[in-house]
């Protein structure tokens, strides 16, 4: 099987969209192949890491937070570092994270639109998937 290196551009912030789950689902599908992976999380999506997030109870089904064993999604991006570290680069949009205060995160860097150009020149693919 031949690998690829592809670029992932992805908008969308945590749990607003079914895109967010599907970005997932595609980048761990590709990982999972052997490919490289290049990810730039633009606007909303720089919350995808943030280290603030807290899992959550269900009062409406009257769960506790370990009864609804909630993931969050800074959980996925580290595990996404933890299985695939050779394989996974994924950069924050700095000017986003700003705006949204979304400095403490663990795993991606700091960069920016040069970044994602840079990516994409230096890729086999590039999929984008914009918030709407």
């Amino acid at each position: 099987m031949t690998t690829t290196t592809l670029t992932l551009a992805i908008m969308s912030p945590p749990y607003e969209a079914e895109r967010t789950t599907t970005a997932f689902r595609l980048m761990d599908a590709a990982l999972q192949r052997g490919h490289s992976l290049k990810v730039f999380a633009y606007e909303g999506a720089v919350s995808l890491s943030m280290a603030e997030q807290k899992p959550h109870p269900n009062p409406v089904k009257g769960t506790s937070v370990e009864e609804e064993a909630h993931p969050t999604t800074k959980e996925w991006v580290s595990e996404l570092f933890r299985c695939y570290p050779d394989q996974l680069e994924w950069v924050n949009c700095g000017l986003c994270v700003d705006e949204r205060g979304a400095t403490s995160i663990d795993g991606p860097h700091r960069g920016g639109p040069k970044d994602f150009a840079a990516m994409v020149l230096s890729t086999d693919n590039t999929l984008i998937i914009p918030a709407k």
